[in-house]
C-alpha cells in the first residue's frame, strides 16, 4: 500500500472515528475521558478485515469462534458506570475478546489485567494490541468466571459475557470501594453493577443488554 493510500485510509478512519464520538454523545455518554480514549483507539485495527469498514458503526460484529466485539455505546457506557465519580484504578477485564476494549481501558485506568478463555482469541488480542504498544495492559489466557486472583484486589472489575449470576468470586476480588459491572441473565439479560461497600455488597439492575454466555474453563 503506497504512503498516499495509507494516510487516506487513516484520514477515513479518523473521520469514521470522530463520527462515532459525535454520536456517542448524543446517545448520553458524558464522561470525556471515555470518549478521549474511544477516540484514541482504532477500532478498525480489532474486527475482521472484511468488516473493516464497518468498524464504527453502532452494532456488535463477528469475531469468529461465536464471539463478538461489543457494540461502542455498550463499552463506553460499562465504563462510565465504572468511572462515575471516582477513578478506575486497578481494573480487572473478563473476556478479553479482540483487545478492543483492553485498549481503551488502557487509557482510564492505571492497570489493565485482561482474561481470556479462548486460547486463539487471546492471541488474536496479542496482536492486535502489540502495534499500540501500551505498558499497562496484562492479557492471561484463564477462565475468567474465576477472575484473576494473582493480582488482586480490583478497583473496577468489568465482565464482557453474561453470567446466569453474579460470579462470588468476582466479587471477591474487589476492593473496598470497588466495583463490578457484568451482563446477567440466561435468556433476558440486564446489566447489573455491583459495588462492595463497608456494609457489604449492593447491587443496582440497569439496562437490557445481550452478551455472549460466560462460560467456565478454558480452550
Amino acid at each position: 500500500m503506497s504512503s498516499e493510500v495509507l494516510r487516506a485510509a487513516l484520514q477515513t478512519a479518523q473521520r469514521a472515528r470522530a463520527r462515532m464520538i459525535e454520536r456517542l454523545r448524543e446517545q448520553g455518554i458524558r464522561d470525556e475521558r471515555v470518549l478521549a480514549a474511544m477516540m484514541a483507539v482504532p477500532r478498525q485495527l480489532f474486527v475482521e478485515e472484511a468488516l473493516a469498514s464497518r468498524a464504527y458503526e453502532d452494532t456488535a460484529l463477528p469475531l469468529g469462534l461465536q464471539q463478538t466485539i461489543s457494540q461502542p455505546f455498550v463499552v463506553a457506557r460499562m465504563i462510565e458506570i465504572l468511572g462515575a465519580g471516582r477513578e478506575l484504578g486497578k481494573t480487572l477485564e473478563v473476556g478479553t475478546g479482540c483487545g478492543y476494549q483492553a485498549a481503551v481501558l488502557s487509557h482510564v485506568a492505571t492497570e489493565v489485567y485482561s482474561v481470556e478463555r479462548l486460547r486463539p482469541l487471546l492471541d488474536r488480542a496479542r496482536l492486535n494490541l502489540r502495534h499500540l504498544r501500551l505498558p499497562n495492559v496484562r492479557l492471561k489466557h484463564a477462565d475468567g468466571s474465576a477472575g484473576l486472583k494473582e493480582a488482586a484486589p480490583y478497583d473496577s472489575i468489568i465482565v464482557a459475557a453474561a453470567a446466569p449470576k453474579v460470579p462470588p468470586a468476582l466479587t471477591e476480588q474487589l476492593t473496598e470501594g470497588g466495583r463490578l459491572i457484568l451482563p446477567v441473565g440466561c435468556g433476558d439479560q440486564t446489566l447489573v453493577l455491583v459495588e462492595r461497600t463497608s456494609r457489604g455488597l449492593r447491587e443496582t439492575r440497569l439496562n437490557a443488554v445481550r452478551f455472549v454466555p460466560l462460560l467456565p474453563g478454558t480452550e
